[in-house]
C-alpha cells in the first residue's frame, strides 16, 4: 500500500509579527490564511495565493511549554545573528522578484546567481532574521 505524504507546514519564528507580516504580505505577495492572538502572543498562517495546500506559519520563538530559560536565550540569539530559521521559496521571475524585494528594503544577503550546482537563486533576510532563498523556477 502506498500512503500519500506532503507538505502542509513549515515553522519560522518571528520577534514582531507585524514587520513579518509586512515582509511576507507586502514585498512577497502571501496571503493571510489565519492570523490567531493569545496572551500578547500572534501566530500567523500565510502563503503564496492559488497555492493553499502549502503554507508558513509565522510563531512566537521559544514559547514551548517545557523549554528552560537557557534554551530561550540560545533560540534569541541566534535569531539575533540570523542563523536559526530559513525557508527557500521558488519563482518564475527571479530577477524581478528580487528587484521588488530588494526596492521594499529587505536585508539583501545573495543577488541572483547562477550557482555551480545549477541553480540560480537569491537571498534575503525577514525582519526577523530568517534566511529565506528563492530559486528560479
Amino acid at each position: 500500500m502506498t500512503m500519500n505524504v506532503k507538505i502542509q507546514y513549515a515553522f519560522l519564528p518571528h520577534n514582531d509579527a507585524d514587520e513579518s507580516l509586512k515582509f511576507y504580505r507586502e514585498m512577497l505577495g502571501f496571503e493571510v490564511r489565519k492570523d490567531v492572538g493569545y496572551n500578547d502572543l500572534r501566530w500567523i498562517t500565510l502563503g503564496p495565493a492559488g497555492q493553499t495546500d502549502v503554507s508558513i506559519v509565522l510563531h512566537p520563538p521559544a514559547v514551548d511549554p517545557g523549554i528552560t530559560d537557557a534554551e530561550r536565550a540560545t533560540i534569541l540569539d541566534l535569531m539575533a545573528k540570523g542563523s536559526y530559521g530559513a525557508v527557500t521559496l521558488a519563482s518564475d521571475d527571479l530577477d524581478a522578484l528580487f528587484e521588488k524585494v530588494a526596492a521594499a528594503g529587505a536585508d539583501v544577503v545573495q543577488e541572483p546567481t547562477d550557482q555551480n550546482y545549477g541553480v540560480r537563486d537569491c537571498a534575503f533576510r525577514d525582519p526577523s532574521g530568517n534566511l529565506v532563498r528563492i530559486d528560479q523556477l
